[in-house]
């Protein structure tokens, strides 16, 4: 197991036992898992988003602490939020987690979030100009969401 998804992991576990919430001191898990402090930076950054359904608090100092908390929302709210943050452009490694989430979330089924992917791959989208397609992405994207939440 990569020690990534072995921090992830770790967190998941402890948002469990909180109930949802869970309070992470940086270095005391560092020093546990015999990593970096900037490891358990970037795994909070990059799995425990909003757009996963997370929210981050964090507190420096000699007490501080990464506060997470699991926002419960509704299919429509985790739709519209998703809607919202598409943005402008959307890489393929964001369209892909962006769908990871929604099939994890019980959203698409594993076929329907493979056909999407496929559809919004830079394969698919190889005779639009390269600049382009996280701008046409994105759009099929946000016309995806907009469908389900019909």
């Amino acid at each position: 197991m990569i020690l990534s998804d072995h921090i992830a992991k770790l967190i998941e576990a402890m948002l469990e036992e909180g109930g949802g919430s869970a309070e992470v001191k940086r270095n005391d898990l560092a020093a546990k898992l015999g990593c970096v402090p900037s490891q358990i930076n970037y795994v909070i950054t990059s799995r425990f988003t909003p757009e996963r359904g997370y929210v981050t608090e964090s507190r420096r100092g000699g007490g501080g602490y990464i506060r997470i908390v699991r926002v419960p929302m509704t299919k429509s709210e985790y739709l519209m939020h998703f809607f919202q943050s598409v943005g402008d452009g959307l890489t393929e490694a964001d369209m892909k987690a962006y769908l990871t989430n929604l099939r994890d979330s019980g959203i698409l089924t594993d076929r329907e979030c493979g056909v999407a992917a496929q559809s919004m791959s830079n394969a698919a989208l190889e005779k639009c100009p390269a600049d382009a397609r996280d701008g046409v992405r994105a759009d099929i994207m946000r016309r995806i969401l907009a469908l389900m939440m019909m």
